[in-house]
C-alpha cells in the first residue's frame, strides 16, 4: 500500500526558510516520480517541483525557482522541499504525490493529474 505523508509545515515570516518532508511507503523511489504541489484557499493546485527516477531528475514551476529546492534520501524513501525567501503569497496547503515512472511524468511532471497517489498535505502559513 502506497503512503505518503508530509510534514514540516508551520508558521513563519517572510524571509524565512522552512523544509518540508514527505516520508513514503510502499514505493521505491529510483522507480518514482514524486513531486510537491500546494494549494491556496480558492486557488487552482500548482505544482512546484518534482524529482523523477534513478537519475533524479527535477523540475520546478517558474514561480519558485531558485527559491525552492526539491531533493530525496533514498534510504529513508524520504523527499523534500527546502523552501527559502518565503514570501506571504507562499501561504498554502503543500502536498507531496507519486506516481511510477511514466511518459506522461515524464512530459507533465507537474500537472496534478499525473499523479496516482497523494499525502495529506501540511499547512504553510507566511505572515509577520
Amino acid at each position: 500500500q502506497v503512503q505518503l505523508v508530509e510534514s514540516g509545515g508551520g508558521l513563519v515570516q517572510p524571509g524565512g526558510s522552512l523544509r518540508l518532508s514527505c516520508m513514503t511507503s510502499g514505493i521505491t523511489l529510483n522507480s518514482y516520480a514524486i513531486a510537491w504541489f500546494r494549494q491556496a484557499p480558492g486557488k487552482d493546485r500548482e505544482g512546484v517541483a518534482s524529482i523523477s527516477g534513478a537519475a533524479g531528475g527535477t523540475n520546478y514551476a517558474r514561480s519558485v525557482k531558485g527559491r525552492f529546492t526539491i531533493s530525496r534520501d533514498n534510504a529513508k524513501n524520504t523527499v523534500y522541499l527546502q523552501i527559502n525567501s518565503l514570501k506571504p503569497e507562499d501561504t498554502a496547503t503543500y502536498y507531496c504525490a507519486a506516481v511510477k515512472v511514466t511518459i506522461a511524468s515524464i512530459t507533465s511532471p507537474l500537472n496534478p493529474y499525473t499523479y496516482d497517489y497523494w499525502g495529506r498535505g501540511t499547512q504553510v502559513t507566511v505572515s509577520s
